[in-house]
């Protein structure tokens, strides 16, 4: 499969004798194709005002690494009562796992 790489020029649109740029910058474009349950997937992570662009981006991009998060969870601490529920949720999730329905 071919991908087409298209270059945006600033485009400047006549409105009732005002003039608006329609694209403040100029960005690559790149097509590409995806099945029908990744564009749901995509869909249903996507916000009111956000393009896909952004629901990749915010998914894929600068995403940090476990040291980071190790970071992070220093700042934190946990009760004994979330801990608690914490463990109480993960037994029971054990005991009522999901099964696949064959076919």
């Amino acid at each position: 499969m071919l991908s087409d790489l298209t270059f945006c020029k600033s485009t400047v649109k006549q409105f009732d004798n005002l003039t608006r740029s329609v694209h403040d910058k100029c960005m690559a474009v790149k097509t590409i194709t995806i099945d029908l349950d990744a564009y749901d997937a995509l869909a249903r992570r996507k916000r009111q005002g956000q393009s896909f662009s952004d629901v990749i981006k915010e998914h894929f991009a600068g995403g940090g690494t476990g040291n980071d998060l190790l970071e992070v969870t220093h700042r934190f601490s946990l009760g004994d009562d979330a801990l608690e529920a914490a463990e109480a949720r993960v037994a029971e999730r054990q005991r009522d796992r999901a099964r696949a329905v064959r076919l």
